[in-house]
Parts: C-alpha cells; structure tokens; sequence
C-alpha cells in the first residue's frame, strides 16, 4: 500500500510540476502577464462536461458547502496537486530504520 500511494504522491508532484511550467510559458506567451489557471480551469479543459455534472451535484446534495468547494476549485491547479502530492510523499516515504 505504501509504494502506491508513494506513486500516487509522485505522480501529483509531477502533475503540479507540469501545470506550473504550462502556466509560466503561458505567462511568457502573453508578454509577461502572469497567468494561473485554476482547478476549475484544468479540469474544464480535461472533461467540461464531468466539472459541470460535479458542479450541479454539489449544488443539489450538498448545498451547505457548495461554496467551500467552489473556492476550491478557484485554487492554483499546481498548488492543489502539489501540496497533496508532497504531503502524501511525506506520510509514505520510506522509513529509515534498522536494516
């Protein structure tokens, strides 16, 4: 279980590495205008229709915390996946111990 989820972790971590070099080439195409996309702009450009059905879900079923998890999805792409994938390299990475 360990060596999956250090998978999982690396594969964030490359994933936040990926979306902040699109963002800062992006950047460097627009003359120096800093741009970021967001979770909602990612995920939009993978499925449009998948973000929309989970929008519409959050709306109906969990309407107290549909706010929450819109402010989530406004977040750094890079910044979401890196900052879950460094955590989870954290609590699975190797153990040093007596060998």
């Amino acid at each position: 279980m360990a060596v999956l989820m250090r998978l999982v972790s690396l594969v964030l971590i490359v994933s936040a590495l990926m979306l902040l070099g699109a963002d800062a080439v992006t950047s460097l195409e627009k003359g120096g205008e800093i741009t970021v996309r967001s979770l909602e702009t990612v995920w939009g450009i993978i499925s449009l229709y998948g973000l929309n059905i989970f929008k519409s879900w959050v709306q109906h079923y969990l309407p107290f915390i549909a706010q929450g998890v819109y402010s989530a999805l406004a977040l750094p792409g890079w910044a979401v996946t890196g900052v879950i994938g460094v955590i989870l390299a954290f609590i699975f990475g190797r153990k040093l111990g007596p060998e």
